[in-house]
C-alpha cells in the first residue's frame, strides 16, 4: 500500500527526476459522518431507464465488483460502511493512503466470486440485499450469470448502476448513455457521489465532499495555468492482458484525458477511445513523444520503480527516457473520488516549480 512517504528512486535516476516522481499528495477528509436523519422522505432516482423508488435509506448494500472501486471509494468518503453487507471490489493500491485497509475491512459476505471477479445470481440474492450497485448495466445481464433488474425488484431489491457507464453492457443504451461512457470525466465520478448523496439522505455530506474535491483539483489547475503541457503516457505494466500484442495497458481517452488535462499534461494518445489499449502496437508506443511517464501499479507487489526502468530502457527515443522522468499513480487516474489526489500529484511532477 502506498504511504505518504515517497518511493526510494533507483541509483540511476537522476535527483531531480527523483524528487519529481516521490510527490505525493494529501489523502481525502471525509466530512464529518453525522448521524443519518431518522425521517427519510420516499425517493425516486431515474437509473439508466429504470425508476428506482426508495422508502427508506438501504442498510444492506451489495457493491458488485465491475472492475471498479469507484463506488466502494465513494461510500467510504461519504462514511456509508455501515450500509455494506458485502463488496466484492478492492484494489491492493491506493493513491490515498488509507484506503486499502479501509476497503480490507468491509464485509465480503462470504461470497465466492466467479471467473469475472463477480457475485452470480444466486449469492446475491442469498445475501438478502435491499440494493445492489454495479459498475456498469452488464453486471445485471443474465448471460453472464447475474441476477436482471427486474428480478431483483420482484424480489423487493432496488439496484442502481454509476450512472455514466448505463452505456456498458447495456444492449438497448441510447446513443446519449453510449456518449456518456466514453466521454466520461472528472464530472462523472462527482455525479457518482451526488447519487449516493440523494439515495443515502446525505445530500450535504456530499456536496462538501464534492465542494472540496473541486476545490482541490481547481486550485492545481489554477498553479500550472499558462505553463507549456509536457506530454504524458499513463501505463499500467501490471496489465499487459489488456493488450493483444503483449505491451503494458495505455491508458487514454475519457478520465484518464481529463486527469491529465487538469494537472496540465498533454495524453500521448488523448482523444483515442478504449479500444486504443488493446489495439496499441510496439511501433506506435515507440514513435510516442513521452515526455512524462505516469506509471500506474494495482498489486501490491509490484516495483514501479523497476517497471520505469524497463520501458525507459525499451524505448531510448522517449524524451522521458533521457531524463529518467516519471510518476507513480494507482486509483485516482480512474473513474472515482480520488482525481484530485492524481491530478495533484501529476502535475507536481510535471510542473515541479509551480508548487
Amino acid at each position: 500500500m502506498p504511504s505518504a512517504r515517497c518511493r526510494a528512486a533507483v541509483a540511476t535516476i537522476a535527483l531531480a527526476a527523483a524528487l519529481t516522481s516521490c510527490s505525493t499528495a494529501a489523502p481525502v477528509e471525509p466530512p464529518a459522518a453525522a448521524a443519518a436523519a431518522t425521517d427519510y422522505a420516499p425517493r425516486v432516482i431515474d437509473n439508466c431507464g429504470h425508476q428506482v423508488r426508495f422508502t427508506e435509506r438501504p442498510s444492506r448494500v451489495v457493491i458488485m465488483n465491475g472492475i471498479s472501486v469507484a463506488e466502494v471509494e465513494s461510500f467510504i468518503l461519504l462514511g456509508l460502511q455501515d450500509t455494506i453487507a458485502a463488496n466484492a471490489q478492492f484494489y491492493a493500491r491506493s493513491d490515498d493512503p488509507g484506503m486499502v485497509a479501509e476497503m480490507a475491512a468491509l464485509p465480503d459476505g462470504g461470497v465466492e466470486l466467479n471467473r469475472n471477479f463477480d457475485i452470480p445470481a444466486e449469492q446475491l440474492i442469498a445475501l438478502r440485499p435491499d440494493l445492489v450497485i454495479s459498475t456498469w448495466s452488464g453486471g445485471f445481464d443474465p448471460t453472464l450469470g447475474f441476477a436482471t433488474r427486474e428480478e431483483l425488484f420482484d424480489l423487493g431489491i432496488n439496484s442502481l448502476v454509476n450512472p455514466v457507464n448505463c452505456g456498458y453492457g447495456k444492449p438497448d443504451a441510447t446513443p446519449a448513455e453510449k456518449a456518456a461512457a466514453e466521454d466520461a470525466g472528472v464530472a462523472s465520478s462527482f455525479a457518482f457521489l451526488d447519487l449516493l448523496g440523494r439515495v443515502f439522505a446525505v445530500e450535504d455530506r456530499a456536496s462538501a465532499l464534492i465542494g472540496s474535491l473541486r476545490q482541490r483539483i481547481a486550485d492545481t489547475e489554477r498553479a500550472v495555468a499558462g505553463r507549456r503541457p509536457p506530454v504524458g503516457l499513463i501505463v499500467f505494466p501490471g496489465m499487459s492482458m489488456m493488450n493483444a500484442n503483449g505491451l503494458p495497458a495505455v491508458m487514454t481517452g475519457g478520465i484518464y484525458d481529463d486527469v491529465l488535462r487538469r494537472a496540465g499534461v498533454r495524453n500521448a494518445f488523448g482523444g483515442a477511445d478504449r479500444r486504443l489499449t488493446a489495439s496499441l502496437n510496439a511501433e506506435q508506443l515507440a514513435a510516442a513523444e513521452v515526455e512524462l511517464l505516469i506509471i500506474g501499479g494495482f498489486t501490491r507487489g509490484e516495483d514501479l520503480a523497476a517497471e520505469a526502468e524497463a520501458l525507459f530502457r525499451a524505448h531510448p527515443d522517449w524524451p522521458a527516457a533521457r531524463t529518467r522522468r516519471y510518476v507513480t499513480v494507482a486509483d485516482g487516474v480512474y473513474l472515482g473520488p480520488l482525481n484530485a489526489l492524481a491530478v495533484e500529484r501529476i502535475a507536481r511532477a510535471a510542473h515541479p516549480d509551480a508548487f
